[in-house]
């Protein structure tokens, strides 16, 4: 009989010492932050060694910990290998991804159908978070942020390039055809709608085209981009639009971009997938679709 430590144990250990939080692990995991400790207490009396200290108001993982952790977790991904090899080929398996909303609505959600057509034993579930509060929390198996896929960025997770970001003007053409904007003093008079989530984008534009002094020009400011996209379609006004994620709504002349020259690059998006996390077949599937459907529409 092999004397292994509690396996329920480790896998709750593996997740704290991951997130370097018994609350964060609790959320992941299911479980109430009691139940997190003791089974990190149960751990702990079994190898006769401390795991976590206080540090502040967390509990986090001792040096010893980090390195016995990611031996856990090479072990869980070996075990996931060989459950793979053995399940049943057809069962239908669960991506959790997290993703800011602009990003889900207007450009992942409606390349889904692709990548279901190719990978129909798998089942993406997303759910959205504000660009206001985009912290890792939760329970997920691939998160989208803003950012540089470079190795230092993420130290937690490993990172891979999916999608560039710029903004431009962009307006309603029914606006465009009572109002039309050539040039861009030719917004002057125009209502400048805006929005609490992506707050610096008009200061931006309005330098990058000459135009700061137009700063205080009368808005309308919303809580969020998809509000402020609706008042764009609808008439409302003029705003500041991300592309590649509207090339959908142009390509459908729910919006035009006048003033195409007139660029703003923003920081783009990455696929964030925990170190320790399950690397399953569907979950590299999915990392690899998503590169490749943001390399076609970087292009």
């Amino acid at each position: 009989m092999r004397r292994l430590p509690p396996l329920n144990a480790l896998r709750v250990f593996e997740v704290a010492a991951r997130t370097n939080s018994y609350v964060e692990a609790a959320t992941e995991l299911g479980l109430t932050h009691g139940a997190v400790s003791r089974q990190i207490a149960i751990l702990e009396h079994w190898l006769g060694q401390r795991l976590f200290i206080r540090s502040g108001r967390r509990m986090v993982a001792t040096p010893i910990a980090r390195v016995f952790a990611a031996e856990v977790s090479l072990s869980f991904d070996r075990l996931t290998s060989a459950a793979e090899g053995c399940g049943k080929p057809n069962v239908r398996r669960i991506l959790r991804v997290s993703a800011p909303t602009t990003f889900a609505s207007r450009w992942l959600i409606p390349r889904l159908g692709r990548f279901h057509e190719s990978h129909p034993q798998v089942e993406v579930s997303v759910t959205t978070v504000s660009t206001v509060h985009e912290d890792l929390r939760g329970g997920f198996d691939i998160a989208v942020r803003r950012g540089s896929a470079k190795s230092n960025a993420w130290p937690q997770h490993r990172a891979t390039y999916i999608l560039d970001d710029v903004d431009t003007l962009i307006m309603s053409p029914a606006l465009f055809a009572r109002r039309p904007i050539r040039t861009p003093a030719d917004i002057a008079g125009h209502v400048l709608l805006s929005s609490e989530t992506r707050p610096g984008d008009w200061i931006d534009w309005l330098e990058k085209a000459g135009l700061a002094h137009l700063a205080g020009q009368r808005r309308q400011i919303f809580d969020h981009f998809s509000v402020t996209l609706h008042a764009i379609v609808d008439g409302l006004g003029i705003g500041i639009g991300p592309f590649p994620l509207l090339a959908g709504d142009l390509a459908a002349g729910r919006i035009m971009a006048p003033l195409p020259d007139v660029t703003v690059p923003r920081t783009g998006y990455v696929a964030l997938v925990p170190f320790d996390a399950d690397k399953t077949s569907p979950l590299q599937d999915f990392i690899d679709w998503l590169a490749a459907e943001g390399s076609a529409a970087n292009r």
